[in-house]
């Protein structure tokens, strides 16, 4: 896998406005959901009761929980990503959020990004806007899409 390579934050700063490489296919499995639904206490039956699935579920079977897909994002941009010199990554927020098309259980999603914003944070710090969003294999909508903002420090 492509990743964007800076040793710096003066060298990160020139990729404003850049997409990243499109990261790597990520399964999306009946235990990630199960562990989400356990973190969260979201056990909805669309993502954990496999007969009522069988049952009642447009899709026949589990979904995984949207707001899995954007917690999926850290370690998505961070497999896209290195700067030498950051000590530390904090989320910040969400600005735009939508979940176009289900996640359906063992399915794949990849991220793709790009930088659309940085700004200076603090004394060491910088606060990126980034733009993303999560494809699943060979469907049309992505399952996630999201402007997404984190900061970084030296």
């Amino acid at each position: 896998m492509d990743k964007l390579i800076c040793k710096n934050f003066s060298e990160f700063r020139a990729n404003e406005g850049q997409s990243l490489p499109t990261g790597n296919w990520l399964l999306v499995t009946q235990k990630m959901i199960d562990a989400f639904a356990e973190a969260t206490l979201d056990f909805q039956w669309v993502h954990v009761d496999h007969e009522r699935i069988k049952k009642e579920s447009p899709f026949k079977k589990p979904i995984a929980h949207g707001f899995l897909s954007v917690s999926l994002l850290s370690k998505m941009l961070m497999d896209l990503i290195v700067v030498d010199s950051m000590t530390m990554g904090v989320n910040y927020g969400l600005n735009k959020v939508r979940f176009p098309n289900p996640v359906l259980v063992d399915s794949k999603v990849r991220l793709h990004s790009s930088i659309a914003k940085i700004e200076e944070y603090g004394k060491n710090g910088l606060k990126i806007t980034w733009n993303c969003s999560v494809e699943i294999e060979n469907t049309e909508k992505p399952a996630c899409v999201a402007e997404f903002v984190s900061l970084m420090f030296e």
